[in-house]
């Protein structure tokens, strides 16, 4: 600027148009930094963000427990089906063992005269076609058996 009042003279334009520039740039600067300010002062906004962020988190440890749970009642599914296959085939085994030995003992004919063999029989077919009642029977009975046990300890 010259003494002229607040006149400028050509030379100073470039300055001037700098300045301003810079003046510009400084505003810019500073209402980024205000805005910044103004988010961390803002607790309500960085409370909800967090309840999100947590909200996320939690969802996805229980969609992971969940794949877990299922995988392991998969599994287990599996064993329990392969133990009570394998509880049917030893017990259609014995049936069978069992209807030879009363076979092979001479008794047979008077097991056919009360109808017992074909019992027999009858139980082998259907616990070989249908293996859950029996497991289940043997379940039972299994159970009956521990707690008889465990009263007969206690007193």
């Amino acid at each position: 600027m010259s003494d002229n009042n607040g006149a400028t003279s050509a030379g100073d334009k470039p300055e001037v148009a700098a300045l301003r520039e810079e003046i510009k740039q400084t505003r810019a600067e500073l209402g980024e930094t205000v805005q910044a300010l103004a988010a961390k002062a803002d607790v309500k906004a960085r409370a909800k963000e967090q309840v999100e962020l947590t909200k996320q988190k939690a969802r996805a440890q229980v969609h992971e427990a969940t794949g877990r749970v299922r995988e392991a009642a998969v599994a287990a599914v599996g064993t329990a089906t392969g133990k009570a296959r394998s509880a049917t085939a030893q017990a259609g085994d014995k049936v069978a063992l069992a209807g030879d030995k009363v076979k092979t003992s001479g008794a047979v004919e008077k097991l056919k005269e009360t109808g017992a063999l074909d019992k027999v029989q009858e139980a082998r077919v259907q616990v070989r076609r249908n293996p859950v009642p029996f497991a289940a029977v043997l379940a039972g009975v299994a159970l009956i058996g521990i707690i008889l046990v465990v009263r007969g300890r206690r007193k």
